[in-house]
């Protein structure tokens, strides 16, 4: 038997005993060892082999990565397995040590770290023991899973750690050096998988291990924690006598126990582990997300109202009177009826279940009966979650957790829609053929309501009770009210996809500023970050935090790229840093003006917003043509309205509860965590993985098309994403122009089409001009690289705005500059003289090979036709077709092989026309000359064909159309 210590303070002998930092030394130590060790070894084996990449080798590249060096090759992987296997129980026991070290009674966060730690373990496993080779998938999904994983595990360390100053300032730099080290490891990534540039995954590769030092090296500095407790073994049977009051006298068996003391968790309480699994707290925290859950369900409906119906007067061509759906917003206005108000309190459950025939509105094909029950969903989300603010307007805590809530359901349908490229599931624009998860939206959206009702009731019993005396008449309320509607708009026309902004500041190639991936998830952790800011009311009601909430909103609107994104999330943090505050003080005035002036204020912004672009075919349009810039002054000056009558000293809030509050603060906190982390998830699963390809680079062939989309939305008022994939993708088409494709806009869901096209067809894309430039929207998708584009905006002095995308295509190594332009209406015959004018300009400069694709709205043969073609020295890709109207092709400067008009298939009211064109080895546009010859299919090449499923029939009703078959030239 092993020598004993006498400690009185055991019911038994310490056999031996240990410092605790030596887990954080011996899971630093084997660690490292499996990493360097792999690297060591696969270097000194298959040094070729792991730095060949799929587009370089040795010597463009020359250091391997850290999945090169640790899994590709044998014996390397098996030497880094079996030291990760080492490994793995010093982690275990590091993430219990520090869970005991730093858990509290009923706080929350503890818990929540130990489980990110034990996940993060598992992942590690994961694309340890999975290899590429062996599933693809779950290895990447480990990887990605692992690396997300790493942010709430080192911020929660440094939140959560014991007041330990030496290992807090190791945490923070560690952390500074491993996130700023993400930034360029992406960028450099970017350049290799993308651009394929020949070096740049060498460079990856040494920011990639210089992740792994920071990581291990984090998880080391928790040997400073541990360094003041002790591992012992304790014998409970060699001290005779008594052992828990029970005689010893040999008759109990002897046994040894492995207790892990350490006094300050023990002092708590004898059971500590035991009772951290508090049901009471843990119902608060299912409460919290089920509320969270609502408030999404209350954002999707709201901003698919818009949507639906948008797609009437689009149909119309002008107002259509389904217009005056909008006015249902205004639903809180019968709050101010006592009866009522009290009928909404006592009844809220049935109200909330209620709400949801806005997501299942999605079940109704007819499109006038889906806007009404959008219509019916949004007049009840908006009575009952304001009537909510109403009952709590006494209790501090609960309001606060209300306005929590409901911006965490805003960033969280940003986060959700960032996942399924601008499109929100559950709209009633979606559905299973779409990519939609109405049900499963639908069905949560009941079980979220019950849990709030029951666990929410059953734990704060939060009652609405009529003030017996008379309401107190705050002269501030007008303000308040105009400041909240404002605020309500800027939220809902700029806050509502993570890409709006970033559109709205959107330039040509070859510097197009921010781009939705990867900098999407920026707008997140903006938003996050003026919702943490919200606590703290003095500052964000001061006069400081207005101006700068109005400079960066100027800065937005005038400048492009880099600097207006800056301005856009300067004005994010504002603007969600207003929203409890706000929220407070119209919660304090009588709520039946002050709830019609706030949402008629909104509803007049929402109008107007549509009235800067819509003007052509709107009353009194003339008056704001063009005028973003009054909508933003107008919301702005509201906005600071809204902070004056916040700061009225007449209103005050009273009966804050403290441990409430803070355990509100702290939830919010650990879902924007989250909702961070799966942002920048869904990031690394979006981010690009191959270069895009032409469909016959054999036949140096370019296909190019152009099609006019009405916004992606099909005639039966379902988005058209999926629909315009296959139709493009089946025509094989390298280039592509897409009119009416501008959807940053309330009216339009604040969509961005371009980013899943573009994404599923691995093409290229320019959005083309922006919102905040006035046109409905022209986009180009290509297959070749765009080495240049610039953005017009014609002449239209009295018409509807014209845009135009002019850019430099690498196509084949040869520069070919294509137009992807849309002119303005028949009823502007000067217009769009102007507007042809300029790009015949445009064309006739050009010294390049040259491709028009677009929306002329002339006859053929006719007027501004000659312009186009004469003037901008361009052939007609067929002149003997003289059924047209809208769309034209033309071309210079190469070998057209074939023409074809496909119709739209119901997704929306204009044809596909598409050309094939051929690259020439050598231009000379001095002696370059089209040819007319037509002949017939069986005399073209195979791959020159137009697809043979269009024929006849076609698929899903699209097929060739006006000559029923392609035509072919020589």
């Amino acid at each position: 038997m092993p020598a004993t210590k006498a400690d009185s303070s055991l019911a038994g002998s310490v056999v031996t005993q240990v410092n605790a930092k030596w887990i954080s030394y011996i899971h630093t130590f084997f660690g490292y060892v499996a990493f360097f060790s792999a690297l060591s070894v696969s270097c000194w084996t298959n040094y070729y082999q792991i730095v060949k990449n799929q587009y370089w080798g040795y010597p463009e590249e020359w250091f391997p990565s850290v999945s090169a060096s640790t899994g590709d090759w044998y014996p390397a992987r098996s030497i880094f397995q079996i030291f990760i296997a080492i490994s793995s129980g010093p982690r275990f026991a590091l993430i219990f040590l520090f869970y005991i070290i730093s858990n509290k009674p009923d706080h929350l966060y503890p818990k929540i770290h130990a489980f990110v730690g034990i996940a993060r373990a598992i992942t590690c496993g994961g694309w340890t023991y999975i290899t590429s080779s062996e599933d693809h998938n779950i290895h990447d999904i480990s990887m990605i899973s692992y690396i997300v994983l790493t942010l709430p595990w080192m911020l929660g360390s440094l939140a959560i750690a014991p007041d330990n100053p030496r290992a807090q300032m190791y945490r923070k730099r560690l952390i500074m050096l491993f996130f700023g080290t993400l930034a360029p490891m992406i960028y450099f990534f970017i350049r290799h998988k993308v651009y394929a540039i020949p070096g740049a995954y060498t460079i990856y590769a040494f920011f990639e291990w210089t992740l792994i030092i920071y990581d291990i090296g984090f998880d080391a500095v928790s040997l400073y924690d541990f360094s003041s407790y002790e591992i012992r073994v304790v014998d409970l049977t060699v001290q005779p006598g008594l052992y828990n009051g029970i005689p010893d006298g040999g008759s109990v068996a002897r046994k040894a126990n492995f207790d892990v003391w350490l006094l300050p968790f023990f002092r708590n309480s004898p059971r500590n582990i035991e009772n951290s699994i508090n049901f009471g707290f843990w119902s608060t925290v299912v409460t919290f997300i089920a509320d969270t859950y609502l408030a999404f369900i209350y954002w999707s409906i709201l901003t698919s109202l818009a949507v639906t119906i948008w797609y009437f007067p689009l149909w119309h061509m002008g107002i259509s009177g389904y217009e005056a759906a909008l006015l249902v917003s205004v639903s809180p206005v019968f709050l101010g009826i006592p009866v009522f108000r009290n009928s909404v309190a006592s009844y809220r459950w049935i109200f909330q279940l209620a709400t949801l025939v806005g997501v299942a509105a999605y079940l109704f094909e007819n499109t006038v009966t889906r806007l009404f029950w959008v219509s019916t969903g949004v007049a009840i989300a908006n009575l009952t979650c304001i009537s909510t603010w109403i009952e709590n307007h006494k209790n501090t805590a609960r309001l606060e957790h209300d306005a929590f809530v409901w911006t965490l359901g805003l960033i969280m349908s940003n986060v959700v829609k960032m996942a399924w490229w601008t499109n929100n599931p559950i709209w009633p624009i979606m559905h299973k053929e779409n990519g939609g998860w109405n049900f499963i939206g639908l069905s949560l959206g009941i079980f979220a309501s019950l849990v709030s009702t029951y666990l929410g009731r059953k734990k704060t019993q939060f009652q609405y009770t009529k003030n017996k005396e008379k309401p107190q008449k705050l002269k501030f309320w007008l303000y308040s009210a105009l400041g909240f509607g404002a605020l309500l708009f800027a939220l809902h026309s700029l806050l509502t996809d993570t890409s709006t902004i970033m559109r709205w500041v959107y330039n040509g190639y070859p510097n197009t500023g921010p781009q939705p991936i990867p900098w999407g998830v920026a707008t997140i952790v903006a938003m996050s970050l003026g919702l943490v800011l919200s606590t703290n009311r003095k500052i964000v009601t001061s006069v400081p935090w207005y101006v700068i909430g109005c400079v960066s909103c100027a800065c937005m609107y005038n400048y492009s790229g880099w600097n207006g994104y800056y301005g856009g999330l300067i004005l994010a943090v504002y603007l969600v840093s207003l929203v409890p505050t706000f929220i407070r003080s119209i919660t304090q005035h009588p709520p039946g003006r002050t709830l019609f002036t706030a949402m008629m204020t909104y509803n007049i912004l929402c109008l107007a917003h549509v009235w800067v672009v819509a003007y052509a075919f709107v009353p009194a349009g003339i008056y704001m043509r063009e005028h973003t810039d009054y909508v933003l002054f107008a919301v702005m000056s509201l906005i600071g309205a809204g902070i004056y009558g916040a700061s009225d000293p007449e209103v005050s809030f009273k009966h804050a509860q403290i441990n409430t509050i803070r355990s509100v603060r702290s939830l919010t906190k650990i879902v924007l965590a989250a909702l961070i982390v799966i942002s920048f998830f869904i990031i690394f699963c979006r981010l690009p993985s191959n270069l895009p390809k032409p469909y016959h680079p054999e036949q140096k062939l370019l296909t190019g098309g152009i099609w006019t989309i009405h916004f992606g939305l099909d005639n039966d008022m379902w988005a058209s994403e999926y629909r315009l994939r296959d139709v493009i993708k089946e025509l094989e088409l390298d280039v592509i122009g897409l009119l009416e494709s501008d959807l940053g806009r309330i009216i339009m869901g604040n969509r961005d089409l371009t980013q899943f096209l573009g994404e599923d067809l691995n093409m290229y894309t320019d959005y083309g001009p922006g919102p905040s430039k006035h046109t409905w929207g022209c986009s180009l998708l290509s297959k070749f690289p765009i080495l240049n584009s610039t953005h017009y905006l014609l002449p239209s002095p009295v018409g509807e705005l014209a845009c135009a995308i002019h850019a430099t295509l690498d196509v084949y190594g040869q520069p070919v500059d294509v137009i992807v332009s849309h002119n303005g209406q028949e009823e502007d015959p000067e217009d769009r003289r102007l507007q042809t004018t300029e790009l015949a300009r445009i064309t006739r400069e050009s010294k390049n090979p040259f491709v028009f694709l677009g929306y002329v709205v002339t006859k053929p043969l006719n007027g501004n036709y000659y312009i186009l073609t004469s003037d901008g020295n361009m052939n007609d890709i067929d002149p003997s077709d003289d059924d047209r109207w809208c769309e034209y092709i033309t071309y210079r400067g190469l070998k057209r092989t074939g023409y074809a008009r496909v119709s739209h298939g119901g997704i929306t009211d204009t044809e596909i026309q598409v050309g094939k064109f051929q690259v020439l080895d050598k231009y000379d546009p001095q002696t370059w000359q089209a040819s007319y010859r037509r002949v017939e299919e069986h005399e073209v090449d195979e791959g020159l064909r137009f697809p043979q499923q269009f024929r006849g029939d076609g698929v899903r009703r699209h097929h060739y159309h006006v000559f029923d078959e392609p035509r072919y030239f020589d």
